[in-house]
Formats: C-alpha cells, sequence, structure tokens
C-alpha cells in the first residue's frame, strides 16, 4: 500500500486518511517502519496524519511498536505543531508497556509538555505520563511527586482527573 497516495489523495478527508492509515498499520499491512520512514520532511498537517495515524494502530494493536516508534514519538513531543506534540504524547502512552525501560527521554518531553500552554496537549501529557506511573517502575520514586505537583497546580478538571485516577491506581 502506498502511503504517499493515501496522504495525497484529494477524495479523503484528513479523518479518513488517519483511519485509513492507522488501520492499515494495526493489520500490519503497513508496516510502521514505513510510516516513520515516510514521515521525515512532511509539513505538519501530513505528520500530524501520520502521527495520528500511529496513535491509532496502537490503540488498536500495541503489539506493532517498536524501539523506532518509541524514538519517533518522543522526538515528536519536541515538535511545534501542537497536534503532532498531543498525538506522540498518546502514541507513547499506548506503547510504553512494551517498553518500561526506556522511557526515561519520553518521561523528559512529556514533563515539559505538561506545562505546555493548549489544554489538548496537557491532557495528552497527563495521560501518557499516567499509563508510565502505572507501569509502578523505579522511575515512581521521582515521577510521582512530579504527577502530584502536575496535579495539583493543573487548572483544568479533565487533566487534573487523569493525574488523579492514575496515582489512584499506583497507590491502591
Amino acid at each position: 500500500m502506498d502511503i504517499s497516495f493515501i496522504l495525497n489523495d484529494p477524495a479523503l478527508k484528513a479523518k479518513a486518511k488517519v483511519t485509513k492509515l492507522g488501520t492499515l498499520l494495526a493489520e500490519k499491512e503497513i508496516k510502521v517502519s514505513e510510516i516513520l520512514k515516510h514521515s521525515v520532511g512532511l509539513k505538519d498537517a501530513s505528520l500530524a496524519n501520520c502521527v495520528e495515524s500511529l496513535e491509532l494502530a496502537t490503540r488498536l494493536n500495541s503489539g506493532i511498536a517498536t524501539t523506532s516508534l518509541l524514538a519517533f514519538a518522543t522526538e515528536q513531543l519536541m515538535h511545534k505543531a501542537p497536534r503532532v506534540k498531543w498525538e506522540a504524547a498518546k502514541v507513547i502512552g499506548n506503547i510504553a508497556h512494551h517498553f518500561p525501560t526506556k522511557l526515561n527521554d519520553a518521561i523528559n518531553n512529556l514533563l515539559v509538555n505538561a506545562e505546555y500552554p493548549g489544554t489538548v496537549v496537557r491532557w495528552s501529557a497527563a495521560f501518557a505520563l499516567g499509563e508510565i506511573v502505572k507501569l509502578k517502575t523505579k522511575i515512581n520514586k521521582d515521577l510521582i511527586p512530579a504527577i502530584e505537583k502536575f496535579a495539583e497546580k493543573e487548572s483544568q478538571n479533565s487533566i487534573r482527573k487523569v493525574y488523579l485516577s492514575a496515582l489512584k491506581k499506583v497507590k491502591s
């Protein structure tokens, strides 16, 4: 399946492109490595479609996760486009359980995004950090206090609830 054809198909709206690519990825008809390679140099909107398709695919089938995908998503957390940031965070939240000892860089970038002005970026960072803290690894010694601080100062109830729910699962 040609990724370029899907992304450039004028008959498909953005959501349809994401759904088609995400489904093909989840069903392993397209390899994760292909979409990562294709994503290099894309404009923000097309890159965001690719990252969102990876999010959908990893939500449907987290088993497609690779260390290359983790590295790509971690890097995209620092992208200038908010949509790329928030979709990358959700990818990390979906696949973190496959890489419990390889999340330090992702955590650092997520902590930066937890203070981002945009609500959706902060919510996605909270989701990913919550999924990571639920893994109950050694990093929780430092991560739990950071999440508690974010929850305390977060002005949006929806984001605060994500943090508190994860903390509740860890502490129970």
